[in-house]
């Protein structure tokens, strides 16, 4: 007896240890991906942020800087969900690598763009970078995740919204006084998350065979539970969760692109210090995107994502008549509501959809984009007819249609 019971304990110990290698593994590729994140947010988030510096060396109007965003945020927007769809049918590790590959060539383009027309190019291998990025990598989160998903997803996010905070600090740091050549430094996160998203797929790839039987479980399943009320619940769902992105990613845009112009034609203050505010901005979101996915696995989604839209709104409000000291001060709480609600409302999408994690993320990256794109653009055109001190006040109101949150349907926990 004594021997079997020792093999078993073996056994038992040799599981135990298998199991805790295969918890280890996957937080490492959860980390890696959201390593990788931050530094294709960063690469992102630096060209509107130094906004400033192509207008005076490249002698661009506010439309024309409109323009450039749009590129940039609509390249990402149409080929997200399409690549999401694909790859839900059939995962793809080797895409991980690939996207960082279009962000290294654009930042080369960026340092070298002579004109509006390599400008754009550049941008655009920038905006296959991050679509390429999006829905694999959340997948990777999604299949790391266990039964957190609400903070594996923020985790994931926070590594973006991480990016996006130092990006304003770095166009104070680097291209302000370096200038437009300033981006080849860049290059470095793109090498950088070229070697953290190569390993993270040698993890991903002996996982996708599993993947797929599951979908296949789940699909086989789901025509005997879905009908045509659930696909108007569904449909309706969704537009409510565009309509709270379009009020999210609008109003951002509209500070990324503009408020540095607002800040500096304000206060009379350099692009460093307009800089600062931006970056106050989007640190505070990045500890909101950290918080929001844990809080939302304990007291449920639908009341982080009202909160994360509507409870931004009266900072929003007060931000445009505020002192440059106030306006800090105020950013702290628009970053820290306003972006705790984005990973959140993906998970609350991705459980309304099951077996669709790649074509949801897809999707919602893809129409946060997008919708920052052709806001850039409105807004450009409008501070030329107008003034970019009207921009940011009219602006300031979008966080009100947060209140439509209201009518979304309780989560199931």
């Amino acid at each position: 007896m004594l021997p079997q019971t020792q093999t078993e304990s073996q056994s038992q110990s040799h599981m135990e240890k298998a199991a805790e290698r295969t918890r280890s593994y996957s937080m490492y590729a959860l980390v890696g991906v959201s390593l990788a994140h931050l530094f294709n947010d960063t690469m992102q988030t630096v060209i509107p942020a130094g906004f400033p510096l192509f207008q005076q060396q490249l002698n661009l109007s506010f439309s024309q800087i409109g323009w450039v965003a749009f590129v940039l945020n609509v390249t990402a927007s149409i080929l997200q969900p399409l690549i999401g769809y694909f790859t839900d049918k059939r995962p793809m590790p080797a895409l991980l690598p690939v996207g960082m590959v279009f962000s290294l060539i654009g930042m080369i383009g960026l340092a070298y763009s002579a004109n509006m027309a390599a400008l754009l190019l550049s941008v655009t291998a920038v905006g296959i970078g991050s679509s390429v990025l999006h829905p694999e990598s959340s997948r990777v989160a999604h299949l790391a995740a266990g039964k957190g998903r609400g903070l594996a997803q923020s985790v994931f996010q926070v590594g973006g919204n991480t990016g996006q905070a130092l990006a304003p600090l770095l166009v104070a740091l680097i291209l302000a006084p370096k200038g437009q050549h300033g981006f080849i430094w860049f290059t470095l996160l793109a090498l950088s998350g070229l070697l953290i998203q190569f390993g993270v797929s040698r993890w991903y790839r002996p996982r996708v065979v599993a993947n797929r039987e599951g979908k296949e479980g789940k699909t086989a399943i789901q025509p005997k539970t879905s009908g045509i009320a659930d696909r108007r619940t569904v449909g309706f769902v969704i537009a409510v969760l565009v309509l709270l992105l379009f009020s999210k990613f609008v109003y951002l845009a509209g500070m990324n692109g503009y408020y540095s112009f607002y800040y500096m034609e304000r206060f009379q203050l350099p692009l460093e210090r307009a800089q600062i505010c931006l970056f106050v901005l989007q640190f505070a979101g990045m500890l909101g995107t950290l918080l929001g996915g844990p809080l939302a696995d304990r007291i449920g989604r639908k009341r982080v994502i009202w909160f994360s839209i509507f409870g931004t709104a009266p900072f929003a409000l007060l931000l445009p008549y505020a002192g440059p000291t106030a306006s800090m001060l105020l950013c702290i709480p628009i970053g820290l509501i306003l972006m705790s609600g984005f990973s959140v409302i993906i998970v609350y999408a991705q459980e309304l959809l099951p077996g669709k994690v790649g074509t949801v993320a897809g999707l919602f990256f893809g129409l946060s984009f997008g919708m920052g794109g052709i806001g850039s653009v409105a807004l450009g055109w409008l501070a030329d007819m107008t003034s970019v001190s009207l921009v940011i006040r009219l602006c300031a109101f979008l966080p009100l249609l947060g209140v439509v949150a209201f009518l979304l349907p309780k989560d199931r926990r």
